[in-house]
């Protein structure tokens, strides 16, 4: 029998890179027959009606035909995302006296439904479990099946997997006092056995110096710009990178995963991100890819998805200006704010930049075998798409030079990630120390803390004066060798600086200034 009542269930709506708690409510009255969402629903909220139409149809139970009117609160922040029909669908079903009183009390409910009723995995699972747990009127949750490994990341909340909507009216309409079948998953053991990486720095035969210089970056968390040519290891050393910085924390490990499951980049046999991250997007990506937005509520971009990770950008004269400019703001605040008309939203973006360029648009400027076939104005062309103020937020400059034959034939490996790593702890453990912040590093230093930690000798100081004499460095470039310096000294165990650690410092960024001289600029 259908009877006219209100119905509410509790759902979850993602903004931004967070979600927030939807009641879902649902009129059932007298009238012509009509299927109204309200509150702000995005396209495809909207287009939910027909689904769970379907559903509700194909399901065994009967779709009423009167006035339903479905409202989406709060009502002044945009819905999208198709998770909200299993909760519409159980509120109409609630309130046409399928769905007993009081089942949904407590429960929050999101999945998309099929039109035979199935349910399907849907984005943005974590955000919304991780607000759920802090709401005290949420204690278990109903999700796919496909869904279920993320949700139960989050251990404070029961979580039922449902595979259609029969499925979960039946777990719902169980008698009071049984429970509904509670998902298990050891996230523990799962976080600990999946951390291991494939690639190895002993993979990549000779450049000892460039691989010096990756370590004094995953240390100090230093931007780091590799010029050579075509072959000569560049793009393996980039994305070996991640193999020597410290292990992602469980909460780094949480903070990235919501990211991907926003964008829906999470599989249900990988539900956690348990290793640091390269992303590396095509010179071709739009400002959009690159930084996050979209239509609505704007989605992240590549930045975010290399959050606690790399960003490794290759061929990196070819990427279009307008997006190289934009990552100036993330490259010093660890951070990207995306503007609306009626609101602002900030995206994590704390990753370490590499980047990687020819020499010349043929790759072989200098090379000692191939001869470059540029014209001078063409080099300059091509360096001058990178500008000024740009290089000013990169760290070490590293020039990798074509292997040897010697190297090349050599059959012994070098040093394993792991080797390198316990060297790269040992620096980070001791900025740990220093600035009482697991997760702050050298390179995020302020002024006034560059002048408390990196004080220098009278003769580590005579050497930073020449080389402000000879390259001209400007007050940024100054800093960037101080701190440089400092992540010298950390892993070598030092207190104090050195002129040696002041001269390795000053050699990477010479590099800079001998490439800007090639180019003439």
């Amino acid at each position: 029998m259908v009877c006219d009542m209100i119905s509410k269930s509790l759902s979850g709506a993602v903004t931004g890179i967070d979600a927030i708690i939807v009641e879902v409510q649902c009129d059932v009255s007298r009238g012509l027959p009509s299927f109204k969402i309200v509150g702000l629903p995005e396209k495809e909220v909207q287009e939910s009606r027909d689904r769970i139409r379907s559903a509700i149809d194909n399901s065994g139970f009967q779709f009423p035909t009167k006035k339903i009117t479905a409202n989406l609160a709060p009502a002044d922040v945009k819905k999208q995302g198709v998770g909200l029909d299993l909760p519409i669908a159980a509120t109409i079903l609630q309130a046409t006296g399928s769905l007993s009183e009081g089942a949904l009390k407590n429960k929050l409910l999101i999945g998309e439904l099929s039109l035979d009723g199935g349910l399907r995995s849907v984005s943005g699972v974590l955000p919304v479990v991780l607000s759920a747990r802090d709401n005290p009127e949420v204690d278990s949750i109903i999700v796919p099946e496909g869904n279920a490994k993320e949700a139960a990341i989050v251990e404070s909340l029961d979580v039922h997997p449902v595979s259609s909507l029969r499925e979960a009216i039946d777990q719902l309409e169980r008698d009071e006092g049984s429970d509904l079948a509670t998902f298990s998953f050891d996230r523990d053991n799962y976080f600990q056995s999946r951390r291991d990486f494939v690639k190895d720095f002993s993979d990549v035969k000779g450049q000892e110096g460039a691989k010096r210089a990756l370590e004094i970056a995953a240390t100090g968390g230093h931007n780091v710009l590799m010029s050579g040519p075509p072959g000569s290891g560049k793009s393996m050393l980039a994305k070996r990178l991640p193999t020597i910085l410290p292990p992602l924390t469980f909460e780094e490990a949480i903070e990235v995963t919501k990211i991907y499951s926003i964008l829906g980049k999470l599989s249900s046999d990988d539900p956690l991100v348990t290793k640091r991250k390269v992303r590396s997007p095509h010179h071709t990506i739009s400002y959009a890819g690159m930084v996050g937005g979209g239509h609505g509520n704007p989605t992240p971009g590549e930045i975010s998805l290399a959050h606690n990770g790399v960003l490794f950008l290759d061929e990196l004269p070819e990427f279009n200006r307008r997006v190289l400019e934009t990552l100036r703001q993330p490259l010093e605040d660890q951070e990207i704010t995306i503007s609306r008309a009626s609101n602002s939203f900030r995206f994590p973006a704390n990753f370490t930049l590499v980047g990687a360029m020819n020499p010349c648009p043929c790759g072989y400027l200098g090379d000692p075998v191939k001869k470059c076939t540029c014209r001078p104005h063409e080099i300059r062309r091509y360096r001058k798409k990178i500008s000024g103020p740009f290089m000013d937020r990169i760290d070490i400059f590293v020039d990798v030079q074509r292997l040897e034959k010697e190297e090349l034939t050599e059959k012994s490996k070098g040093q394993s990630s792991d080797t390198i790593r316990k060297r790269v702890r040992k620096g980070r453990e001791a900025q740990a120390n220093r600035f009482d912040r697991d997760d702050f590093t050298n390179s995020l230093m302020s002024s006034e803390q560059v002048e408390e930690y990196c004080q220098l000798n009278e003769s580590a100081e005579s050497l930073v004066k020449q080389a402000i004499d000879r390259y001209g460095f400007s007050a940024r470039a100054y800093h960037k060798v101080l701190k440089i310096s400092r992540t010298i000294a950390d892993l070598d165990g030092s207190e104090n600086i050195s002129p040696e650690h002041v001269s390795e410092a000053i050699q990477y960024r010479s590099t800079r200034d001998k490439l800007l001289q090639e180019e003439g600029v």
